[in-house]
């Protein structure tokens, strides 16, 4: 298993076992920080009888470092490490959406990074671009939407909503779903 697999597995296996044994987070208080290793994102945060830790996996292309997250309260209310864009992802009505494939081009047109939708597990997704003007293409159930000159300033970080009127997100697991 890859070790960018393994972090996603991790994830989801600390979300469902925190929900399997009734822990309760503290929402507002979580701390996220780059891990040593620098092949994730360590989310802390107090819960009853102690605290827990979330690692989330933190993907490079180059030198452009990148992470998805935002899924629960935990995770939507922790201090993140300051990368410079922070796209958030909505959908006819939804608050947040997963599954988006995203292409980040200079605002001239080439190509700095492309990430794949299965590396998009959280509505939110943090890159670490350097300084400069870029174009953003995300696709979301066959329809793109783009944003034109994001300007990227160093020691700033940028949000930047990307709206679609319809929810084409893909499907969840059964075992993911609302009921489990």
């Amino acid at each position: 298993m890859r070790r960018s697999d393994q972090g996603l597995l991790m994830s989801g296996i600390v979300a469902v076992t925190l929900w399997l044994t009734g822990v309760e987070a503290v929402a507002g208080t979580a701390v996220a920080r780059v891990m040593p290793t620098g092949d994730g994102i360590e989310v802390e945060f107090p819960a009853d009888g102690g605290s827990q830790k979330e690692i989330i996996p933190l993907f490079q292309s180059g030198k452009i470092r990148y992470f998805s997250a935002g899924i629960g309260q935990v995770e939507r209310e922790a201090a993140y490490p300051p990368f410079a864009l922070k796209l958030v992802f909505t959908a006819g009505g939804k608050p947040f959406v997963t599954g988006v494939g995203v292409t980040v081009r200079h605002a001239k047109g080439a190509a700095v990074l492309t990430i794949p939708r299965e590396q998009i597990t959280g509505p939110w997704l943090f890159i670490d671009l350097p300084e400069g003007a870029y174009d953003v293409a995300a696709s979301l159930g066959g329809v793109t939407q783009t944003v034109k000159g994001i300007k990227i300033r160093r020691g700033h970080v940028t949000t930047q909503h990307v709206r679609w009127a319809e929810d084409r997100s893909p499907p969840l697991p059964a075992e993911v779903g609302p009921e489990s």
